[in-house]
């Protein structure tokens, strides 16, 4: 990209265009769109669990007079889909979608970007998506946006710009406005927790750390063999964790998850409950953000996982929010057999660690690494 868009223009576009409210799931190439919109337009962005309810949110926005415009990363198309196709289509109900591009062929990416980059726009235009490049100039933008208007008015479809990585620049607030504080000050760092678990749960025990910086941090401090480090497919770690709890019954089985993570695939919490895996402990790791992303909030401060865990029906759930309060739940759950949660409070670390890369194992050796352990 050889110019960006000031988020606060292109924010301002959008809305000089009629467009608005937002609502989506963060991605790094639109988290300065995102802290302008929290910072300067609180009423007119919604945090969404994951992109498939954004896509309905927008929908219902749509059927209320608005014209909505859903922020989403592309590997979220995958949960985007079915709204898109059976609930957008089938109603010709149009709403505008920015999509990033992670994984654009020929730069340099996360290897669970690489199939979702290479097949987004021809996954777009299979969904009768009419999709092109975001923009680079307030002029374009403003240009396209009637083009894109224009097609939505006459077909009743969506209409999708895709954010190629530098597309927007970075976001400097407005003069006399200060940053929020980051959660959780004053908290464990989630590297901490995790130590704590691990130190706990004893060599045999299999793990299943959920994207991001959690698997990053497991890998970089306690590797071994019986870890599984899901990359990408968020929010499917602990649904992961289940199927392998269920065929493993000698073994105890961790799954170290997130908020964020938690709240994209809830559901997953009721099938846990239902199936009760006795040898179960699924931990999350919340500090109320999407630290990988830039620190977006997640909507977790309003929501109790161990409440929700209850209903759900898991044998016991409780909250911690120190290294004492972590160490003691963690003796009462793993003294004794029943699927269990336990949600740790956590801060959010540092976004420039610089020790904290990528994996060093591709991700296939890594899962045939842990399917040897668990045979073993």
């Amino acid at each position: 990209m050889t110019a960006v868009l000031d988020p606060a223009k292109a924010v301002a576009i959008f809305e000089g265009a009629g467009f608005g409210p937002f609502t989506g799931v963060p991605c790094s190439f639109l988290g300065p769109v995102i802290s302008c919109l929290e910072s300067e337009h609180p009423d007119r962005y919604v945090i969404a669990a994951n992109e498939g309810e954004a896509v309905a949110i927008a929908a219902g926005s749509y059927l209320a007079g608005q014209r909505p415009v859903v922020i989403l990363q592309n590997s979220g198309l995958g949960n985007a889909v079915n709204p898109l196709t059976s609930l957008c289509h089938t109603l010709r109900l149009p709403v505008l979608l920015l999509v990033t591009w992670r994984g654009e062929p020929g730069t340099p990416d996360e290897p669970q970007h690489e199939l979702m980059g290479r097949i987004t726009p021809g996954l777009l235009t299979a969904m009768g998506i009419r999709n092109e490049i975001l923009p680079e100039n307030e002029l374009s933008l403003r240009e396209r946006l009637r083009a894109a208007d224009d097609h939505m008015r006459e077909t009743g479809l969506p209409f999708a710009f895709v954010v190629p990585k530098g597309a927007v620049g970075p976001y400097l607030p407005t003069s006399g406005r200060t940053a929020m504080p980051a959660p959780g000050a004053g908290l464990m760092a989630r590297s901490e927790a995790i130590g704590q678990v691990m130190g706990a749960i004893g060599e045999k025990a299999l793990v299943v750390a959920t994207t991001g910086r959690t698997a990053r941090e497991l890998e970089r401090d306690w590797d071994r063999p019986e870890n599984l480090y899901v990359v990408g497919s968020m929010g499917c770690a602990s649904s992961v964790a289940l199927g392998i709890a269920l065929h493993t019954p000698s073994r105890r089985v961790v799954v170290l998850d997130g908020d964020g993570a938690a709240l994209m695939r809830l559901e997953a919490m009721a099938t846990i409950g239902r199936l009760a895996p006795p040898n179960l402990l699924h931990v999350i790791l919340d500090n109320e953000s999407y630290e990988s992303t830039g620190g977006q909030p997640t909507g977790s401060r309003q929501l109790n996982f161990t409440e929700v865990a209850a209903a759900c029906g898991y044998h016991s759930a409780t909250e911690v929010s120190s290294a004492a309060g972590l160490k003691a739940a963690l003796a009462q759950q793993l003294s004794h057999a029943g699927h269990a949660l336990v949600r740790v409070r956590v801060r959010v670390a540092s976004r420039s660690d610089p020790g904290l890369g990528r994996p060093a194992l591709p991700p296939p050796a890594s899962a045939a690494r842990f399917r040897t352990a668990v045979a073993s």
